[in-house]
């Protein structure tokens, strides 16, 4: 269960105390992943591409235990287990938001991303499962191809957030461009480093998950 800790008995004492009251306190970064094993993952096996992508982000961020901690207010609450956002279109031609718990497991991880966006389509209701998790936010842009994006500081939502749009083919590979915003008060440049080389070897050796 989620919990309030103590700032000054963590390793993220100084940048609390430099970044929680900063005017911006996010940083985001720019990277472009090779994800030609997605796409030939998600033709071969007729999977959602985006909830491969969802799935690897999810599998990147769990061994980073800088995740674990965010602020929420004026506090710092740590957790013990991560979800994954996805933006849904609903029946209504709208979007609503959709929290799904990652599991290393990809075809479970699957079912329960099949099973929560479809409800969240149906019902036009968003899925939250910010109180009892650490959630990573997304947002594809499928209907165009970007260079990039930055998310807004809202001060409320300080969540990492991740954008892309849709890939591009160069000869006989993929590649997309991900935008990567987080709070410095959960983490450096360096822990967000570690996290977009683990995604990398995520996309990479997807194809070793069991099939759905």
């Amino acid at each position: 269960m989620p919990k309030e800790i103590n700032p000054k008995d963590t390793k993220r004492a100084a940048a609390y105390e430099l970044w929680m009251k900063a005017p911006n306190p996010m940083v985001t970064f720019f990277k472009t992943f090779d994800v030609t094993n997605l796409v030939k993952v998600s033709r071969e096996r007729n999977l959602k591409f985006n909830m491969l992508l969802d799935y690897c982000i999810g599998g990147a961020a769990v061994d980073v235990k800088e995740f674990y901690t965010l602020p929420v207010g004026d506090k710092l609450i740590q957790y013990d287990r991560i979800a994954v956002n996805t933006i849904v279109k609903n029946k209504d031609g709208e979007v609503n938001s959709c929290d799904v718990l990652y599991d290393a497991d990809l075809s479970k991880f699957n079912k329960q991303y099949l099973k929560y966006t479809s409800w969240a389509a149906k019902n036009c209701q968003d899925r939250d499962l910010s109180e009892d998790s650490m959630v990573i936010g997304t947002s594809a842009i499928i209907d165009t191809e970007i260079d990039g994006a930055v998310g807004m500081n809202s001060g409320i939502f300080n969540n990492p957030f991740i954008i892309w749009g849709r890939y591009k083919k160069k000869w006989f590979r993929y590649y997309l461009t991900l935008s990567f915003q987080f709070h410095h008060t959960q983490m450096d440049g360096a822990h967000a480093g570690i996290f977009l080389r683990n995604l990398q070897t995520e996309i990479n050796r997807i194809s070793k998950q069991r099939k759905s």
